[in-house]
Order: structure tokens, then C-alpha cells, then sequence
């Protein structure tokens, strides 16, 4: 249990530094290129984290990347969104013989495969909604689409990228 929280803290600080001190500076300079990787906290949570606790740290760990990029509450919004959505998409997503709760559902546990179209689908509803969010009007859905488009192409990449170096078992 201890081991599953420091874990946790640690994946949360470096996904949190590496976001607010590095991939800032690219949407920075590329308005098009929001390459997200904080959503992988919330990810990787373990399977028996409750819902509401979920959804909290979703929105905790949103509020600390709005911190970085000076948005109060946009990060926040998209990454509670993310949190809520989590359940669904895990029941979605079930196989057959169910899940160990006492684990995380990562690619090191359920495959590559199945890692892969979960964290596609839950990047992809952040990076909408946070983009929508943004826009804050529907008048601008070209560019919502484009920019949540391109930055879903590259934050995947580094997703997969992160998931064959660090392969997480928890």
C-alpha cells in the first residue's frame, strides 16, 4: 500500500515538472502542439481507487498544472473531466475475465494494446474538452478540432514513448 502511494506521489511530481518546466515551452512556441502527459496520473491510478478520490486528484493535479501555465481552472476543469470519464471508459474497455483491482490498469498488465486505445480515449476527451474549454464557444470548432487533432497525434506519441521506457507495473 505504502510502495502504491509513493509511487503514485513520484509519477505525479515528475509527469507535473516535466509538464509545467518543459512541454509549457512548447505550446509556448507551437500554439497547435499541446503535448499533455499530466493525464497519465490519473491514468495509472490503481483500479480500487475510489471514484470520488479519482475526481479529486484529477482536479488537484489539474490545479497544480495551472499553477505552470497561468489558466486557473482550465486544467483543473479538463483533468476532473478526465478523472470522471476514467470509470466509464475502464468499464468500457473491461476484459473478459474482469480486472485485479489491487493493480494499476497499465500496458505492463494488460497489454500494450489495450493500454494504448485506453489512454487514446481518455486523451482525446481531455484534449477536446480542455480545448473547448479554451475557446469557450463553439464559433471556433475548426480550431478546436485541429488543435485538439495535433496535440492528441504528439501527446501520444510521448505517451507510448513514456510507456516503453518506464513500462509502469504499478
Amino acid at each position: 500500500m505504502n510502495s502504491t502511494i509513493l509511487t503514485n506521489t513520484v509519477r505525479f511530481v515528475v509527469l507535473l515538472l516535466l509538464q509545467g518546466l518543459i512541454l509549457r515551452r512548447i505550446a509556448m512556441e507551437w500554439p497547435y502542439f499541446h503535448i499533455v502527459l499530466y493525464p497519465l496520473f490519473i491514468l495509472l491510478l490503481p483500479l480500487r481507487t475510489p471514484r470520488p478520490l479519482v475526481i479529486l486528484l484529477g482536479f488537484l493535479a489539474g490545479i497544480a498544472v495551472d499553477l505552470f501555465y497561468q489558466t486557473p481552472g482550465l486544467h483543473a476543469s479538463a483533468a476532473t473531466f478526465t478523472a470522471f470519464a476514467r470509470a466509464l471508459v475502464l468499464r468500457y474497455l473491461e476484459p473478459r475475465g474482469g480486472y485485479n483491482v489491487n493493480y494499476s490498469p497499465t500496458a505492463w498488465r494488460l497489454g500494450l494494446g489495450w493500454f494504448l486505445r485506453y489512454s487514446a480515449i481518455l486523451m482525446l476527451l481531455h484534449l477536446l474538452f480542455y480545448f473547448s474549454v479554451e475557446a469557450f464557444t463553439f464559433v471556433w470548432l475548426g480550431e478546436i478540432l485541429l488543435k485538439t487533432g495535433l496535440s492528441f497525434i504528439f501527446s501520444m506519441l510521448f505517451v507510448f514513448i513514456y510507456t516503453v521506457v518506464f513500462n509502469p507495473a504499478e
